[in-house]
């Protein structure tokens, strides 16, 4: 199968957020799913628009969002050759709280493999691509990730603690091995912000396919490091959600995934 035109993806999906999710920024409410997360009218527009798109230009490739049940998920993830991995809208909470920080995040899997990858700042205009095999961009610019001048002991680490076990929250709250620590709320964004050099390490408990998807290639075409908690690789098709572990350098990357291992 001929892979789709970037370049056609990047246009049209910078052109659907900045019309569906932009203007109801700090003007929509919110619903709570039955998983307690949240739902904005911005998440069904932009997934609305988005799966008609992309079914109109390539009718042979599935169809995969976070918004649908969790059983028709499966199917697709099981039967189709080709599917797109849709998140409308990750970072739903900041969106609602009025934090600007969320994207539109897209993957392309093939037999079971990431092959192109998109994720979309709409608020700093910022749009992540990476195909497999050929690198990763900002913007059209060359993403590469970098050696850091920091040691583990001075790093900033984005950790997001909700999913963690207790054992590691308490290491990290009470002794922590870095200098300082932030969390975006956003996976997608986070794993793009990796790969752009922002920060020194990451760490998640429990992410899901839509979130580490497209993230998951761009690291990887930029140069950057990734793992589980137990050492595998992170992406997998299949809806359990799976740990992270990132860090765009390789030694940090190998002192960060040691000390967490280490706490286990």
């Amino acid at each position: 199968m001929m892979q789709p035109d970037l370049q056609v993806l990047v246009q049209e999906i910078r052109q659907i957020a900045r019309e569906e999710i932009l203007p109801r920024f700090e003007h929509i409410g919110f619903a709570v799913k039955q998983d307690g997360s949240l739902l904005t009218e911005a998440d069904l527009a932009t997934n609305q628009r988005i799966a008609t798109f992309l079914l109109q230009q390539w009718p042979d490739i599935a169809f995969l969002s976070e918004e649908m049940e969790r059983e028709e998920q499966a199917r697709l993830l099981r039967e189709a050759e080709a599917l797109w991995c849709l998140d409308p809208l990750d970072g739903t909470s900041n969106f609602a709280a009025g934090i600007p920080l969320f994207a539109v995040s897209l993957a392309l899997f093939q037999r079971g493999e990431v092959v192109l990858a998109l994720t979309y700042d709409p608020v700093r205009d910022e749009m992540f691509t990476a195909q497999r095999g050929r690198g990763a961009w900002l913007n059209g610019q060359s993403l590469r990730c970098q050696p850091s001048e920091f040691q583990l002991c001075n790093a900033v680490a984005i950790v997001d603690f909700k999913r963690l076990s207790p054992a590691l929250k308490q290491a990290l709250m009470t002794n922590p091995p870095y200098g300082s620590q932030r969390n975006l709320g956003s996976c997608v964004l986070e794993w793009a912000w990796m790969a752009a050099n922002r920060g020194n390490l990451y760490l998640h408990g429990g992410m899901k396919l839509w979130d580490l998807a497209a993230g998951s290639l761009i690291l990887a075409e930029a140069g950057g490091y990734a793992a589980t908690l137990q050492g595998e690789p992170v992406f997998v098709a299949a809806l359990a959600p799976r740990s992270v572990v990132i860090s765009p350098d390789p030694v940090l990357f190998a002192a960060w995934l040691g000390y967490l291992q280490a706490q286990q």
